[in-house]
């Protein structure tokens, strides 16, 4: 699959393009908003992963540009900027995610995957996680469970995102590290088990269905309990 990058932080951009070539799929690099926009509008690409703040256009008009033009291929906004207003305008804009800098590349290529795998998404619905009656809004920060309002830290939100966009999928401990705490795994640290623990209590306390199960000897995954 074709991914476009359109970022103009040299480093970073070669960084992320090596990357996802390494990952399997094919990637080209532009370095403004001109740029990008021309090569996205003659690429045929799966997925544009655009930076906001970029030098001719912005990360804003090119994706305004490609939209009016009704091109319809899903956009990762990448941006330094994490105001709900500024989330709330890539979305009416026609984006599908987004993710604040600065971010660890296996987080980048989760979010990559899950956008390809779910194909268009559609504004605001797809920035809406459901797992059973747990739902996690991206864009309000805000998780409901049965319709009841649960409170979390944002490292809580961030684990409990991480499992709900790997939903059904056994996640080691390693992998939690890197995503959500951006570092490497540390045998002697139980701060995933802590969290876990927290975020079990927080979700799954006083519910006849449990969610987050753990796998012994391999790691967590969150699924709706299989009835006997």
């Amino acid at each position: 699959m074709k991914i476009l990058i359109v970022e103009d932080e040299p480093k970073t951009g070669e960084y992320l393009r090596q990357g996802l070539n390494e990952a399997g799929f094919v990637a080209d690099l532009a370095a403004n908003g001109s740029d990008g926009l021309h090569l996205a509008l003659h690429g045929e690409y799966d997925l544009v992963i655009l930076d906001v703040m970029l030098p001719e256009l912005d990360g804003w008009q090119v994706l305004a540009s490609l939209r009016r033009r009704g091109l319809e291929m899903p956009v990762l906004f990448l941006t330094a900027r994490d105001q709900v207003e500024d989330r709330v305008k890539g979305l009416e804009l026609g984006a599908d995610d987004y993710l604040v800098k600065p971010f660890s590349f296996a987080e980048l290529l989760a979010r990559v995957r899950t956008i390809l795998r779910r194909g268009r998404g559609g504004g605001l619905d797809s920035n809406v996680l459901r797992v059973a009656d747990l739902e996690l809004d991206l864009l309000r920060r805000r998780v409901t469970r049965g319709g009841k309002r649960i409170d979390l830290t944002a490292k809580e939100f961030g684990l409990l995102e991480l499992l709900m966009r790997r939903q059904g999928e056994v996640l080691p401990r390693s992998l939690i590290a890197s995503q959500v705490w951006d570092m490497n795994f540390d045998s002697d640290t139980n701060v995933i088990e802590v969290a876990m623990r927290r975020l079990r209590l927080k979700v799954d306390d006083g519910q006849s269905v449990k969610l987050i199960q753990t796998v012994r000897g391999m790691g967590y995954v969150l699924e709706a309990a299989q009835e006997p």
